[in-house]
């Protein structure tokens, strides 16, 4: 297991994943036999362990004090398999709507303070906004983030936002956390978000939630639009296709009380 020339770092990885694979593959071991079978010290296998358990991925049985795996790997995974279904469901709603509407749409999720894209589809236009999978973006200047934070109480917007500069991307860019919480709560009231030219000038953009089948909204599903194609009467049929969106693509996650779509009549 232990190799030669690896950087302690690299080291110290292989270690942890060579612990995991023999647990997965045993059911309980003791930590003599897991040092042996490893080509560790016991010493080295017993440190390992010990912050394993303290991270809540490994446990050891009070009676024959040995080693397991806990059900927290099977947690992250399904949190990963969660959002490859959900670029694969989204990806259906969006190119619908990107029939329709020949505009950007793009499916963003929150890591930390900002927003990450997960999928897109690009608009057939010529001019269009910039952006790729995998892009970050501000949480508080974007329609996706802002649909992100209303899922959260003022608390939890307070503290994810406390080490947060608010950069002024554009004259219309909210300044600071009161304001954006005021925002929020009219995205919670309305069901949807709008970023009218805060993140980047001559561009508006109009997001809604998805959210998975406990409730919790992770992602947002938007159409970012230049101001000078964007129609205000139209936006009120723009929600609608976002929302129907949204509620499809909850529905198939397990989520069957998404909020009505808004009348367009």
């Amino acid at each position: 297991m232990e190799k030669e020339n690896q950087p302690e770092a690299v080291s110290s990885v292989l270690k942890v994943f060579g612990i995991i694979e023999a647990l997965a593959e045993q059911k309980e071991i003791g930590i003599t036999d897991l040092a042996q079978r490893l080509m560790m010290s016991k010493s080295t296998t017993y440190r390992f362990l010990q912050t394993m358990r303290t991270l809540g991925f490994v446990k050891q049985e009070d009676e024959t004090e040995k080693y397991s795996l806990t059900l927290k790997l099977f947690e992250v995974g399904a949190k990963a398999l969660e959002y490859v279904d959900l670029i694969a469901l989204a990806n259906q709603e969006m190119s619908s709507i990107s029939k329709q509407t020949n505009e950007t749409l793009h499916l963003g999720t929150l890591d930390d303070s900002e927003i990450i894209y997960l999928h897109k589809i690009d608009s057939s236009y010529n001019l269009r906004m910039y952006s790729r999978i995998g892009r970050r973006n501000p949480i508080y200047s974007t329609a996706i983030g802002k649909v992100l934070l209303s899922g959260l109480s003022e608390q939890e917007i307070t503290a994810l936002m406390a080490d947060v500069t608010f950069v002024k991307h554009t004259d219309k860019t909210l300044e600071n956390t009161s304001q954006l919480i005021q925002e929020v709560e009219k995205v919670r009231q309305q069901h949807f978000a709008e970023d009218n030219e805060e993140q980047e000038p001559g561009l508006r953009c109009i997001a809604a939630p998805i959210y998975n089948r406990f409730g919790r909204i992770i992602a947002g599903v938007s159409i970012s639009i230049p101001t000078i194609r964007f129609e205000e009467k139209k936006l009120p049929y723009l929600v609608n296709l976002l929302q129907i969106a949204g509620k499809n693509i909850s529905e198939q996650l397990g989520y069957h009380d998404y909020p009505a779509p808004i009348s367009i009549e």
